[in-house]
């Protein structure tokens, strides 16, 4: 993995709400090219995570929208808020099974611009619903905001601690934001009432007290509040994979090199902590200890289940998301786990390199040990471990 660009990520119906996912998109594509000098005919797929999006096959919609040619396919993937990640997942694989070339994969969400949805009654009305279904009733099908409770009260998470853990993550966003840490990973996109450079989430002036006035959002005398929940957000990630001889063809200096990746099922009444079960048995087959990731990256729908993960997983939660997460930038469904590997990629550049500990038979100096995860609805979870190398 060679480049990992995104848009800002904006709340739904505000900076982003005339975009539709393929706009969205379609820049992010257009500048991985530029800045890794990737002729558009060398594309081997497009392959792109969405989850509450129209239908048809925005991969290869955005990537006529960017100018790839016509001779370049696309594919869409649904594993809904694991969309991204999934989406990078099988371009690795592809590559790793010989599939050879160069593949753009990520993820994008236009919540502002999903379609409305509806079931159609027997007299053929239709019936409007806010979200589909993830699970049938005998294994219970909580909305997110239940099931985050469920997961607060399963592993006794306190409303103090997830008050802490989102008040942190808005100070590491506005601090991040304010030192430019954002801005190599960023495209700016043009709109009608100008250039929308930056996120639009983080909360500066976010306080204790402020987090203690939040009442239960969900359920009755619950922990789980507005302040220290994600918001629905607009935005789109994508990363250019392809194999460690073509990426130095390409005079890449530094990648991402793919050690492995897993996607786990659990109870969906705890969907919160599939992200830990995927991340536990990926570690486990990687031989390789909790302790020993330098740069965790986890989705932070909530924080009582992003808690919840890390401690299961033995990771004090100070070491996650140094810059911030989507408790602060937002939770743009189907593109946050591609953001997640956006973000990786960014902090492994701006950290000192490691004084060299040897090669690999393929030749890069070994660096940094990082993982993005990412519960996903219904009861899921996908993780992937990575190893940030020079070339």
């Amino acid at each position: 993995m060679i480049s990992a660009l995104r848009t800002p990520i904006c709340r739904a119906n505000g900076l982003l709400r005339e975009f539709r996912a393929h706009e969205l998109l379609a820049p992010i594509l257009t500048a991985l090219l530029a800045e890794t000098g990737v002729a558009p005919s060398e594309v081997a797929d497009v392959v792109i995570g969405n989850a509450v999006g129209g239908g048809g096959n925005v991969a290869r919609l955005a990537a006529l929208e960017a100018g790839l040619p016509v001779t370049v396919p696309g594919l869409t993937v649904d594993r809904q808020c694991g969309s991204g990640l999934d989406a990078i997942v099988l371009a690795s694989r592809l590559v790793a099974a010989g599939g050879g070339g160069i593949y753009l994969a990520g993820g994008v969400e236009s919540i502002s611009t999903a379609p409305l949805r509806a079931h159609r009654n027997d007299d053929g009305d239709a019936a409007f619903f806010s979200r589909a279904r993830f699970a049938p009733d005998s294994h219970g099908d909580p909305d997110m905001g239940v099931a985050a409770e469920n997961v607060a009260a399963e592993f006794a998470i306190s409303r103090e601690r997830q008050d802490e853990f989102a008040l942190r993550s808005h100070r590491r966003a506005v601090a991040a934001a304010a030192a430019g840490g954002f801005a190599g990973e960023t495209v700016p996109l043009e709109s009608a009432a100008g250039t929308v450079k930056a996120d639009d989430g983080p909360r500066p002036k976010l306080s204790e007290a402020l987090m203690a006035r939040f009442p239960a959002a969900f359920v009755e005398s619950g922990t789980v509040t507005a302040g220290n929940s994600c918001f629905d957000a607009d935005g789109a990630a994508a990363v250019v994979i392809t194999s460690l001889a073509r990426a130095r063809e390409l005079g890449a200096t530094d990648a991402l090199l793919v050690l492995g990746t897993d996607t786990a099922g659990v109870d969906p009444r705890l969907l919160g902590i599939g992200a830990a079960d995927a991340a536990a048995r990926l570690l486990e087959s990687c031989g390789v200890r909790a302790g020993a990731v330098d740069l965790v990256e986890f989705n932070e729908a909530f924080a009582s289940q992003t808690i919840a993960c890390l401690d299961r997983l033995g990771i004090d939660a100070v070491r996650a998301n140094a810059d911030g997460g989507a408790l602060a930038l937002g939770h743009a469904y189907g593109a946050s786990g591609a953001v997640l590997v956006t973000r990786v990629l960014a902090q492994a550049r701006q950290q000192t390199p490691l004084a060299l500990t040897g090669t690999s038979p393929a030749g890069p100096h070994r660096g940094r040990l990082a993982l993005a995860m990412i519960s996903i609805a219904g009861g899921m979870g996908t993780a992937a471990l990575f190893r940030h190398i020079w070339l």
